[in-house]
């Protein structure tokens, strides 16, 4: 049985949260071990999604389990090198909210519908089509691989106004520990 370790959860603005993460090449056991920890800590955020560069690990690595019903049993995934490689033209508005942006939410339009490719924890190639509040997780795990965050859909006095609340949070949060 492994250990997990719940990581911290990186708060925006993070240089880290807005850089483009290279592929992963070979799923070594140190990234087996960080798969396994960030959905340990997507559990105990709460979360639906996580994504590496939010516990600084720049890789291309997410998890997601987007299984709203508390009655069902989990379903994780973990992706390397997710990729979306189709998307329906129908359209989808979710209120997003993101870990890395705590008690903030705002409604981002993205396609209902897509097809990701990805290789999974044994180093094989998977592929499958998401839709609904699973499709816009995954897109929005996808989105923080290439640097973006989902306030970057927003207007930008929404994004400045949400930026200087995470400043806020993060001054609060250090205060707290001092």
């Amino acid at each position: 049985m492994m250990c997990m370790t719940i990581r911290p959860i990186l708060i925006h603005p993070d240089p880290r949260l807005k850089k483009v993460c290279p592929p992963v090449k070979d799923i070594t056991g140190e990234l087996h071990r960080l798969s396994q920890d960030m959905l340990e800590t997507m559990y105990d955020a709460p979360g639906i999604g996580l994504a590496a560069p939010q516990v600084g690990v720049l890789k291309r690595l997410i998890v997601l389990d987007a299984q709203r019903d508390k009655d069902a049993p989990r379903a994780p995934i973990v992706m390397f090198n997710p990729e979306v490689i189709a998307k329906s033209d129908n359209l989808n508005t979710y209120e997003e909210g993101c870990l890395s942006i705590p008690e903030q939410f705002s409604e981002v339009t993205r396609p209902a519908e897509v097809t990701v490719r990805w290789i999974d924890t044994r180093g094989e190639e998977c592929q499958q089509d998401f839709d609904g509040l699973w499709a816009t997780c995954v897109q929005h795990e996808i989105d923080h691989l290439n640097g973006v965050l989902f306030i970057d859909y927003l207007k930008p006095l929404k994004r400045q106004l949400i930026t200087r609340k995470m400043i806020k949070l993060k001054r609060e949060r250090a205060r707290e520990k001092a």
